[in-house]
């Protein structure tokens, strides 16, 4: 009796620790040169972390880190080595300089799911039509996007999504609406904006997606870093 329970214990114990590993998304981005800029072109790689109350976003510059168990979220910029703690629900007008706060007001966000299909990787993706303008500029996505993921993407896209699309792209709380009418995980991202005369474009595309537990510190600020109360221009 001992001997079935130990292993009904350990097949219990193994089961549970599979199901609370969390979902680890390798993610590359590209940015084009930018000439008026001097800018030449970027790539880098942006690790994700997604766990059912936390998720994480690393990339060289800059990191954004969620967590609903205390209701906050951080905004960390290596090159500065300093982060800014934000309550949640977001409201990002409270985190940056008054200026860039005026500009949400303004934000317009239209989604329209084309009803094109593709297969990116592994992965079967849906295509959506997305524009944003912001005062004068208009910014166009192209989104592929897909349900055939390893974790609820509708809860996801409910808690989480929101919060980091807030935080990464100063929009206020309410355009996010239109959002919903995305269906899954971004797969592919291809970002065109015109800035006076100037086109930009850069695009996002996930290498990796695998279950696996996520480092230690990985839903923490770093050790070390100074916290700030606002974030500045040179960490937006």
């Amino acid at each position: 009796m001992r001997k079935t329970a130990f292993i009904f214990g350990l097949i219990l114990a193994l089961a549970t620790a599979s199901f609370a590993a969390d979902t680890y998304v390798k993610q590359k981005f590209h940015q084009d040169a930018m000439a008026m800029a001097g800018q030449p072109a970027k790539d880098d790689i942006n690790h994700i972390w997604i766990a059912d109350t936390k998720m994480a976003m690393h990339g060289p510059d800059q990191s954004i880190i969620i967590n609903l168990d205390i209701k906050k979220m951080f905004w960390i910029s290596h090159k500065g080595k300093s982060y800014v703690e934000m309550d949640l629900p977001l409201d990002m007008s409270k985190y940056i300089p008054a200026q860039m706060a005026q500009m949400m007001g303004s934000v317009t966000v239209k989604v329209n799911p084309t009803g094109e299909t593709k297969t990116i990787g592994q992965w079967k993706c849906d295509g959506y039509d997305v524009t944003i303008n912001v005062m004068m500029m208009e910014m166009k996505q192209k989104i592929w996007s897909s349900t055939d993921v390893p974790f609820d993407w509708k809860a996801y896209n409910e808690k989480m999504l929101p919060q980091f699309t807030q935080a990464m792209s100063m929009m206020g709380g309410d355009t996010f609406e239109e959002f919903k009418k995305i269906k899954g995980f971004q797969i592919r991202t291809d970002m065109t904006m015109n800035m006076m005369g100037t086109e930009i474009k850069n695009w996002t595309e996930v290498e990796e997606m695998s279950d696996k537990s996520a480092p230690a510190g990985t839903y923490d600020p770093p050790a070390g870093y100074t916290k700030k109360d606002k974030i500045d221009m040179m960490g937006m």
